[in-house]
């Protein structure tokens, strides 16, 4: 079976300016399409190929590639440049935005559903990206049009793009929250075959190679986040959140707040953290 030609948008800035990236791999096809587009360039650095970054562009790029390729548009959905300016991408953001030609945006009712259920930012970013792409897969159904063998076939896509489990998951879990939470249906309507887990090992470095990082480390500020990361076990957004006030010296305990899963947790603080 031949693969799924598909190409990948992504937000670039180049020269100061905004640019829609298109990345694929190698095809004649693919490559006549983006030289019918307007001012297409060819970026070395981001080894992808670019075009000025407006709504009328990201139309025409829908409307040349539509039907022919797959078009992943979540990598420029969740890389917009406002992120850079530390503005939470949340359910709100999401609301504001400003319609996109040819593309269906996701529906208020699951905005809301995701407001009310509390969920953290980067669950409701993953539902969003990963809902938005099953809607615009069959924009020219209705919603309520859109059956389970639809479903099944739009998630075949997926498997012949060979992407990982957890991005299989991640879109069935998206789905499944519009029509069994947001509709209320029962799960009986939507079975889906979840991908088996994957059964990895990390990779983990041993306790010498750790501390030889941390000796190489001159700035006590990155010091002190590696040896966090590395005694505590914190995930990277928990460190970035950090606050002294979380530092608990006298039980050596970490609070961790918000946490996966909106939860607060406690972890262990190292002496030889502190001390240092």
């Amino acid at each position: 079976m031949n693969p799924v030609k598909s190409i990948t948008l992504y937000h670039l800035m180049i020269r100061n300016e905004k640019m829609i990236g298109i990345k694929f791999l190698p095809d004649k096809l693919i490559q006549g399409l983006v030289r019918g587009l307007p001012y297409p360039k060819w970026s070395k650095e981001h080894n992808m190929a670019y075009i000025p970054n407006t709504k009328n562009n990201l139309g025409i790029i829908f409307n040349t590639f539509k039907g022919i390729v797959w078009i992943n548009y979540n990598r420029f959905l969740s890389n917009k440049p406002i992120n850079t300016h530390n503005y939470a991408v949340d359910v709100e953001w999401f609301r504001k935005r400003n319609p996109i030609p040819h593309y269906r945006l996701c529906p208020e009712e699951y905005l809301l559903k995701l407001e009310l259920k509390r969920y953290a930012n980067s669950t409701v970013r993953t539902y969003v990206s990963f809902f938005e792409m099953f809607i615009n897969h069959y924009k020219g159904k209705e919603l309520n049009a859109i059956n389970e063998s639809d479903i099944r076939a739009f998630l075949q896509k997926l498997v012949h793009r060979n992407v990982s489990n957890s991005y299989l998951n991640q879109c069935i879990n998206a789905i499944k929250f519009y029509y069994e939470v947001v509709l209320g249906m029962p799960n009986r309507f939507y079975e889906i075959e979840r991908p088996r887990k994957e059964s990895k090992l990390p990779t983990v470095i041993s306790k010498e190679e750790v501390l030889s990082i941390i000796g190489r480390t001159n700035n006590i500020k990155h010091k002190c986040i590696i040896a966090l990361l590395y005694s505590s076990g914190l995930r990277r957004s928990e460190l970035l959140n950090l606050k002294m006030a979380d530092v608990d010296s006298k039980r050596m305990l970490i609070r961790v707040q918000g946490s996966k899963g909106n939860k607060d947790r406690h972890t262990l603080l190292s002496q030889t953290v502190l001390e240092d």
